[in-house]
């Protein structure tokens, strides 16, 4: 059974600044990344029947997302951990049409990823 929550996501997703989720295994976590990348990628038709397709005042704007999932990552080593991630980083700013290869950390790939993306859509 589905229990509706768009109306904590949407107050999760319109006030504040910066959150850090940690819950338990098998609570929902990854319903939740999904539900936000679907939000966020302006889906609304998957949301009609659900509180925030219904009564909130949601713009279904567009955004761009930067996902990254450490359970496709091969971390072996700190090493190995380093270059998924600065792999993962590379795709993702690809996707975008942006080049971030000649950046050495995957620090450095992630800054200037998310300052290229927040000028392109001039947050």
């Amino acid at each position: 059974m589905y229990i509706d929550k768009t109306q904590n996501i949407y107050t999760l997703i319109t006030t504040g600044r910066y959150y850090f989720l940690s819950r338990p295994r098998r609570f929902g976590k990854s319903l939740l990344i999904s539900t936000l990348n679907e939000l966020f990628s302006g889906n609304k038709e998957l949301f009609q029947k659900l509180w925030i397709g219904q009564k909130a005042e949601y713009t279904w704007s567009e955004y761009p997302i930067i996902k990254l999932d450490f359970s496709d990552l091969d971390i072996g080593s700190p090493e190995e951990l380093k270059l998924g991630l600065s792999s993962s980083l590379d795709d993702i700013a690809t996707s975008y049409s942006i080049d971030i290869s000649q950046k050495i950390t995957p620090g450095l790939k992630l800054k200037t990823l998310v300052k290229t993306l927040a000028q392109k859509i001039k947050l």
